[in-house]
């Protein structure tokens, strides 16, 4: 029997695991701008997202890290999810659908209305994949030397359908 993918809410413990993926997932990608400032907010996962209706999620199998994502307030009706990483090799198996309906679904809870989200344009699977979770680009942005497509995706709302007679 294969070991079975577990989310959890993030651990201290996680740490040097969770920092090693996230690079390793930009790299990948072709997205990182190697460690500086903007790393902050993983360094300090309690005060930026654990705090004020957020969230911070892990995903292991079999006790190997294997992927993560982010909820934090961006207002108050607006969550911003962050941090959406899954271990090179593991995309493509349903653990970021798994993360991001977790997420999705805890920013309901938490009284949300809107989610967004950013992605560079050399994330070309993370634009993709967000697109097919009913996520619209809505802004394009220069962010240092990326170009950064924001998207959205309003949370409640039925989609529509047609009926027929």
């Amino acid at each position: 029997m294969a070991p079975k993918l577990l989310i959890r809410r993030y651990r201290d413990s996680d740490f040097d695991e969770m920092f090693r993926l996230h690079h390793l997932a930009l790299v990948h990608a072709g997205a990182d701008a190697g460690e500086g400032p903007w790393d902050d907010d993983l360094r300090s996962i309690k005060k930026g997202y654990l705090g004020d209706r957020g969230k911070f999620l892990i995903a292991t199998i079999g006790g190997r890290l294997v992927g993560m994502g982010a909820l934090r307030k961006k207002g108050e009706k607006t969550a911003e999810i962050k941090r959406m990483r899954v271990r090179p090799g593991l995309q493509g198996k349903g653990i970021g659908t798994k993360l991001l309906e977790r997420l999705e679904a805890k920013a309901k809870e938490l009284g949300y209305s809107r989610i967004i989200l950013d992605s560079t344009t050399k994330q070309a699977g993370a634009l993709s994949f967000y697109r097919k979770h009913g996520y619209n680009a809505i802004e394009r942005k220069r962010v240092g030397k990326f170009d950064v497509i924001i998207m959205e995706k309003k949370l409640g709302q039925a989609r529509a359908s047609i009926s027929l007679p």
